[in-house]
């Protein structure tokens, strides 16, 4: 029987996917499951790594007993700066890790802005919490295991990229590709490599740093699943995106809509510098070698209607928002920076609030201005990446989960003035993983042969007038003038 399926991890921030894409790279099998959120103090995000492990072990087991021999190679895409610090002998973490919206390194962040603008320099990156490298100092300078284990040479780092590899190789294998090494705080993406200087200044011992290989190529092979499969396909999650929209040519851009909103532009093989708050990071391409990219990041995004249904209980479900909202938002904006601002803003201090309510807001109300601030937040990354680009954007292709929301998707288009297009299968970021890995493997020779399956499923046109878009988004802006401390 023909290798002909690819299985595509997609380790994100609330849940794991697992898929399986034929030779034609359609979506064949689909398995998820949600792991546990762990909040031990007021702006600290945790996860249970092994947990992380257990979810992912038992989908991909499930599409291993559905596909047999027909697996060809294994894909993986994760959320990108959570922070696992483990024992190689053990191959157990020393302490929950450290999830990318997690704010509590953000005072050590403050202590070291006589660095910033070397770092931005070196990584692309803006000093921020959000990063993985004061995580990783974090846990080696506070739990007394790690330290010694690093000491020993005993402590491995790594995204959860690297943590599952780990864990499918039975500590095999210690990698990671540049578009993740590209999200430390620690990799030099234009040497392409870890960098010495940063390692120094945060006290990071080289030894316990993944060796990081090119997104398509062979990372290792799978221990104790029956057969050694091979693992030739990693990018994280918003990269995996770029690559599954098919945005290779320079220029091309894309958003997801997921626990965050992420929009990324392909800036082709030259480094772009932001002036307006984005940041400079690598992409993967169809060629299978490294290059730029420009990418802004909301760190609450579709978390918003979450927060709606679990915190404050106004939904029955996410997917109860397009019906439950109100026809306009009655005046109500609301700024989701329960974990700060992320870009342009760049605010780690600044906090959620609601503004604009009277006795006569409702629930419905609330809802909408969720519902609206994806959008807005949205619409501040799109304005940063046109003004980089010096040209207006012409469309906008759209992934994740809330994409599917016609009532967002249309108030997208509305607010940014021009059309949005969401694919057939808003997987994209499994997708892109399991496009690397098909080509990583030799399924497919080249991208072109998986580009007929970017159907797109729906565009949505702007209908709002542009003085009434205008008035809307002034209001946004407002709002967050009031939510920002800097």
């Amino acid at each position: 029987m023909a290798a002909d399926v690819i299985v595509a991890i997609d380790a994100g921030t609330t849940g794991v996917t697992v898929l399986g894409f034929d030779a034609q790279a359609r979506v064949i099998h689909k398995g998820y499951r949600e792991f546990k959120q762990h909040y031990p103090q007021p702006g600290w995000v945790e996860h249970d790594a092994d947990e992380i492990w257990q979810v992912t072990e038992a989908l991909l087991r499930e599409a291993l007993e559905a596909f047999g021999e027909r697996v060809a190679a294994i894909g993986i895409t994760n959320q990108r700066e959570t922070t696992v610090v483990w024992d190689k002998e053990t191959r157990r973490p020393y302490h929950h890790a450290i999830v990318w919206q997690c704010r509590r390194t953000a005072a050590r962040c403050d202590a070291l802005r006589a660095h910033a603008d070397t770092i931005r320099q070196k990584t692309g990156l803006v000093l921020d919490a959000y990063f993985s490298g004061t995580k990783l100092e974090w846990i080696l300078q506070n739990v007394p295991a790690a330290k010694q284990g690093a000491a020993a040479g005993r402590a491995r780092f790594g995204t959860i990229d690297t943590w599952l590899v780990e864990r499918l190789t039975k500590g095999q294998a210690h990698v990671t590709d540049p578009t993740n090494a590209s999200r430390t705080l620690l990799y030099d993406i234009h040497a392409k490599r870890w960098d010495p200087e940063l390692l120094a200044l945060l006290g990071i011992p080289a030894s316990v740093l993944p060796e990081v290989k090119p997104s398509a190529g062979l990372f290792g092979h799978t221990v104790g699943f029956g057969r050694e499969i091979p693992i030739t396909g990693i990018a994280g999650d918003q990269q995996a995106a770029l690559f599954g929209q098919g945005c290779v040519e320079p220029g091309s851009a894309k958003n997801t809509y997921g626990t965050g909103c992420f929009a990324l532009l392909n800036a082709g093989q030259e480094r772009v510098e932001s002036q307006n708050g984005l940041l400079t990071t690598i992409a993967c391409d169809r060629r299978g070698a490294p290059v730029y990219c420009l990418e802004g990041s909301v760190f609450i995004g579709g978390a918003v209607i979450q927060w709606l249904r679990d915190e404050l209980q106004l939904l029955p479900s996410a997917a109860d928002s397009s019906t439950l909202a109100a026809p306009d938002n009655g005046g109500v904006y609301l700024v989701p920076a329960f974990v700060g601002l992320g870009a342009p803003y760049w605010d780690q201090d600044a906090r959620g609030l609601i503004t604009g309510l009277t006795r006569g807001t409702n629930r419905g109300h609330l809802i909408r201005a969720a519902l609206e601030s994806i959008a807005y937040q949205s619409r501040d990354l799109i304005d940063a990446l046109a003004a980089d680009l010096g040209q207006p954007l012409s469309e906008l292709r759209v992934d994740g989960g809330a994409s599917t929301n016609d009532l967002l998707m249309q108030f997208q288009a509305d607010v940014l003035g021009i059309p949005v297009a969401r694919p057939r299968n808003v997987e994209t970021t499994a997708q892109g993983a399991a496009f690397l890995a098909g080509l990583g493997c030799g399924l497919w020779k080249d991208f072109a042969e998986v580009e007929e399956v970017l159907a797109i499923d729906r565009t949505y046109a702007p209908a709002l007038p542009p003085q009434a878009r205008e008035q809307l988004y002034a209001g946004w802006k407002r709002a967050v003038g009031q939510a920002r401390t800097v």
